[in-house]
């Protein structure tokens, strides 16, 4: 019997994640991100990361022809932006400061993390695409992550 698609994904929310947003810019100069919790550290030699991006997610289309991308892990405090670059329909940039990291990606200002990227890879994986990032540049900022665990937003207690 087929697993229930609502008992998976019930499970699958047990697991406390960082919260990341991607972002891009297309060849025509236009910028591109959303949220996504789907990342990971892959490989440290080569310096390797993976995100899954949904099919049907507006970045997904942008993402086929892009060659760069970063990913910016998003601090304790930065919820509001979590939820503008999950919105449909919106201009997820607006009110944004960011500065521009290698092939004009944009970064986010005030994350604790950016991680930026030559898109090596692409793999196919159900209802989204893995995308592998060789990370070119990598760079740290104090503070403490936004986590998402079961439907809420949450910060680390040490």
């Amino acid at each position: 019997m087929p697993l229930d698609r609502d008992r998976f994904r019930s499970a699958l929310g047990r697991f406390a994640s960082g919260v990341t947003v991607l972002t891009m810019r297309d060849a025509d100069g236009k910028d591109h991100g959303m949220t996504a919790t789907a990342f990971s550290s892959l490989s440290l030699d080569p310096p390797l990361v993976l995100v899954c991006v949904d099919r049907s997610a507006s970045m997904a289309g942008p993402l086929e022809g892009a060659t760069h991308l970063a990913v910016n892990l998003l601090a304790h405090g930065q919820e509001d932006i979590s939820r503008r670059f999950a919105e449909k329909d919106v201009d997820r940039f607006a009110g944004v400061e960011v500065v521009r990291g290698i092939g004009e990606v944009p970064l986010i200002d005030g994350a604790i993390a950016h991680l930026e990227c030559r898109i090596h890879a692409r793999h196919p994986g159900g209802d989204h695409v893995i995308v592998v990032g060789e990370v070119l540049d990598a760079r740290a900022h104090e503070g403490e992550p936004l986590i998402y665990h079961r439907g809420r937003y949450g910060r680390v207690v040490a």
